[in-house]
C-alpha cells in the first residue's frame, strides 16, 4: 500500500514512525516533511495547505491511503477532495472539520445534544460581550472562535482581564478572522484530560488515555502553548471515566454529526474537564493531539494502518487495538522565547546520544538540515524527546536523561512532565 502523510510537526513524525513499521506499506511519503521524519519515509516538498499540489502529488503517485495530521488542510478541504478522487483519506470532510474550526458550533451542538460543556454566550460586538462577563464575573474563559494553532484561548482572573481580551480580539484583530467572533465561556474547575477516539462516521473506538501539559512553564505557569508535554496513560481517566465519556460526549456528537448531515471520519479528539459534576467537553480537535499522539503512537501494540482504513471504510464496528502495558512520556524542547518570538536556525547536537538512552524516542517537531548537515530549529516547538518505561516515573526519568545530552543553547523545556502522575 502507498501511503501519504501530511504535515511537518511531531505529531506527523509520531505517525510516520508507526505506519512505517505496518507489513502493508510499501511506500511512505511525507509531506511536507522535516529532518526527522526524512528517516521513517520519503519527504516531499509540499506545503501541508497547498490541497491542489496534495492531491496532484496522490493521483501521480497512486497513492492509496492519505493520514491527514493539522486542521488547516482539514478545514480547506482536502479530505473531500481526496474522495472525489477516489483516494482514501483518514480525516473529516470541511463539513465535519466545523468541530474545531467554530467553537461556537462545537458549543451549539453541545445544546442541541444535551453534550455536557460549560455554559458560553456567542459574541461579534465588544459589548454584549462584556455585559456577558459583567453578569457572570471571573474567572471566565474567551475564545476566540476560528483557528488560532492553540494560542486563542484566554484564561482571564479578573473581569478586567476578560474585557481587555475581548478588546484585544474584536477590535483589535489578535487573531485575525479567527478572532472576528468569540466564544466566553464558565471557566471550569477540575482536571484537565485529552480523549481520543476513531470514528467512522457512525461507531467510535476509543484510544489510549493521555494527558498533557499546556502552560509554558514549570508549575503550569505562563501562557498556554499547543502543549509542551505529555504522558499516557492517565491515572485520572479510569474505566469509568472512559464509559461516561464515550456515553455522554462522544457518541451523542457522532449521532448528531450524522443527524446534522456532517458524518465525522477520523479522529476525535476531546479536551475534557474532568469536574465534581463528572465529565465535560472544553472543546474538540478533529486531528490527533500534538504531543499526546507520540506517546499513544508509542505504545500502541496494534498495526495503526488496518484501523485507519476501517475508519475510513465505516467498519469499526467490530474493531478492536491493543495496548502496551508500558507507560510512555515525552518532553517538548521548544526555541528560547516561545510561545512568543524565537530566533530560526540555532543549531542542535547531540540527538545521537540522546536516542541511545534506553526506552527513548527523538521525535523532530521542527528542524530541517543547514548546508553542512547539521540539524537547526525551523519552528516554535521543535523536539519531541519521548520514553517508555514500567511507570510514568521511569519514562519520565529516561526522557529527561535523554534531554540532558541534547545541545541545544537556543532550547528550553519544562522540567516537571508527569508530575500529576508521579
Amino acid at each position: 500500500m502507498k501511503v501519504l502523510v501530511v504535515g511537518g510537526g511531531g505529531r506527523e513524525h509520531a505517525l510516520c514512525w508507526t505506519i512505517s513499521g505496518s507489513p502493508l506499506v510499501e511506500k511512505l511519503w511525507c509531506a511536507p516533511g522535516n529532518a526527522g521524519i526524512a528517516q521513517d519515509a520519503h519527504c516531499v516538498d509540499i506545503s501541508s495547505e497547498d490541497v491542489d499540489a496534495l492531491v496532484r502529488f496522490s493521483v501521480e503517485n497512486k497513492v492509496e491511503l492519505v493520514v491527514i495530521g493539522p486542521e488547516a488542510p482539514l478545514v480547506l478541504g482536502l479530505s473531500d477532495r481526496l474522495r472525489e478522487k477516489g483516494i482514501r483519506a483518514f480525516g473529516p470532510s470541511a463539513d465535519a472539520a466545523i468541530l474545531e474550526g467554530s467553537k461556537g458550533y462545537m458549543k451549539d451542538l453541545c445544546t442541541r445534544y444535551n453534550i455536557p460543556t460549560a455554559s458560553y454566550g456567542r459574541f461579534t460586538e465588544p459589548a454584549p460581550a462584556k455585559a456577558f462577563i459583567e453578569d457572570r464575573g471571573a474567572p471566565i474563559v474567551v475564545k476566540a472562535d476560528g483557528l488560532a494553532a492553540g494560542k486563542g484561548v484566554i484564561i482571564c482572573e479578573t473581569v478586567d482581564q476578560a474585557h481587555q481580551a475581548v478588546d484585544e480580539m474584536l477590535i483589535g484583530g489578535a487573531f485575525g478572522e479567527a478572532g472576528a467572533e468569540i466564544v466566553v465561556e464558565e471557566f471550569m474547575e477540575g482536571v484537565e484530560a485529552s480523549f481520543f477516539a476513531l470514528v467512522d462516521g457512525e461507531n467510535a473506538l476509543p484510544l489510549a488515555s493521555a494527558q498533557d501539559h499546556k502552560r509554558v512553564g514549570d508549575d503550569d505557569t505562563g501562557p498556554n502553548t499547543g502543549g509542551m508535554g505529555a504522558y499516557s496513560p492517565a491515572p485520572v481517566v479510569t474505566d469509568e471515566i472512559v464509559d461516561i465519556v464515550m456515553e455522554t460526549i462522544i457518541l451523542p456528537t457522532v449521532a448528531g454529526m450524522k443527524a446534522d448531515g456532517k458524518p465525522y471520519q477520523g479522529v476525535l479528539y476531546a479536551g475534557l474537564m474532568l469536574t465534581d459534576d463528572g465529565p465535560k467537553l472544553v472543546e474538540y480537535n478533529v486531528r490527533f493531539g500534538d504531543p499526546e499522539c507520540q506517546v499513544l503512537m508509542t505504545r500502541l501494540m496494534s498495526d495503526l494502518v488496518p484501523a485507519l482504513i476501517a475508519a475510513c471504510d465505516g467498519e469499526l464496528k467490530d474493531f478492536d487495538l491493543r495496548w502496551f502495558d508500558e507507560a510512555a512520556l515525552t518532553v517538548v524542547m521548544a526555541s528560547d522565547g516561545y510561545p512568543g518570538s524565537y530566533e530560526k536556525g540555532t543549531v542542535i547536537g547531540g540527538l545521537d546520544k540522546a536516542g541511545k538512552i534506553a526506552g527513548t524516542l527523538i521525535f523532530h517537531a521542527g528542524t530541517s538540515t543547514n548546508d553542512t548537515g547539521e540539524t537547526v530549529a525551523t519552528g516554535g516547538r521543535v523536539l519531541n524527546v519521548t520514553a517508555n518505561g514500567d511507570s510514568i516515573a521511569q519514562a519520565q526519568e529516561r526522557a529527561y536523561k535523554a534531554v540532558e545530552r541534547i545541545d541545544w543553547p537556543g532550547g528550553f523545556c519544562r522540567r516537571d512532565i508527569g508530575w500529576r502522575a508521579i
